[in-house]
């Protein structure tokens, strides 16, 4: 598969890494020292974990989870209805907590697992996310904290990828299919 895709580079590592520390700057501003980070898997493990090191660094010492939510499945297009595949274990009643995506586009997903940690009487649900695609959404919510608005493409790496691969790149890119465009794109 991944001989039919090259991917262009639309966000790249320094960028990526200013903004984490901007955001965790913003983010320790707001929060309560007994914060729980809360990674939507997949896509954002590597900006959750980049930013839950910024946290620190910015004089936070976070507790985290995660919880794997999907719409996708193996399709590029969200099939509407968001399964829970794996659950946060910890408690979250009381508790500021920090859900950490890796894109805002329909909402679902992040309105489904805002709604549910709220229902388990979480303090404050605060939502920050790598990239926000304004324009998109199908349902009502905003992120707290955006790294980054997204063009209407479709991206991968930093985590982010299309059946499963591109997630390992250090920098977010467009995929285009096939040769087109060759001289704009970095990286097969």
């Amino acid at each position: 598969m991944k001989a039919d895709y090259r991917v262009r580079v639309l966000f790249d590592e320094t960028a990526i890494a200013d903004r984490n520390r901007e955001l965790a700057r913003s983010i320790a501003a707001t929060a309560s020292p007994d914060l729980l980070v809360v990674a939507i898997l997949k896509g954002s493990f590597m900006f959750a974990a980049d930013l839950i090191r910024a946290l620190h660094r910015s004089g936070l010492s976070p507790q985290v989870e995660f919880i794997h939510l999907s719409s996708y499945r193996a399709s590029t297009v969200s099939s509407g209805k968001v399964a829970i595949l794996r659950d946060v274990e910890s408690d979250v009643a009381g508790r500021d907590v920090l859900l950490v995506d890796d894109i805002l586009e329909s909402g679902r997903t992040l309105v489904y697992a805002k709604d549910l940690l709220a229902a388990r009487g979480a303090r404050r649900v605060m939502v920050a996310v790598l990239l926000e695609k304004p324009g998109k959404r199908a349902v009502e919510i905003d992120a707290d904290f955006v790294g980054f608005q997204c063009p209407d493409v479709f991206v991968v790496g930093y985590g982010m990828d299309i059946a499963h691969n591109f997630r390992q790149l250090p920098f977010v890119g467009v995929v285009a299919h096939g040769q087109s465009e060759p001289d704009l794109f970095d990286r097969p």
